[in-house]
């Protein structure tokens, strides 16, 4: 796509700190990071959405995420890695992998509760909308 900020990072028109390249994928750190060492995995091909991608290029990329995960948690010894599939602050799939400390005081997920009966009806919609 010609004005997708991802895309003109993979044709080399705008400048990353690159981590990793290949045929198919690309990784950088992102210029605002929740950490240091914060990286971005994307597909080579644009896709907005995860679901829009192909089952190997979905199977591929998270093989490569396992692999920078290793690479995050090893070099820079943090406790883990949390991973996070993009969504719209860049209109191309990518995945976030975030070094995380036990001690770090980031915030984690925001939760919530169930209101009576919503338990049922969730698990009918997305039941009856399995392919």
């Amino acid at each position: 796509m010609n004005d997708c900020i991802f895309c003109k990072i993979i044709n080399k028109e705008i400048p990353c700190d690159k981590i990793y390249e290949n045929d198919s994928f690309f990784a950088f750190l992102d210029i605002e990071p929740v950490s240091s060492g914060h990286i971005l995995v994307i597909p080579k091909k644009h896709f907005v959405w995860m679901q829009e991608a192909d089952d190997e290029t979905v199977s591929e990329i998270f093989k490569l995420v396992k692999k920078l995960m290793l690479s995050i948690k090893n070099g820079l010894s943090c406790d883990y890695v949390q991973v996070s599939v993009g969504g719209t602050d860049v209109p191309h799939f990518h995945i976030h992998l975030i070094p995380r400390y036990f001690s770090d005081g980031l915030p984690k997920f925001a939760t919530k509760k169930y209101e009576k009966g919503e338990v049922d009806e969730v698990i009918k919609k997305i039941i009856s909308a399995i392919a």
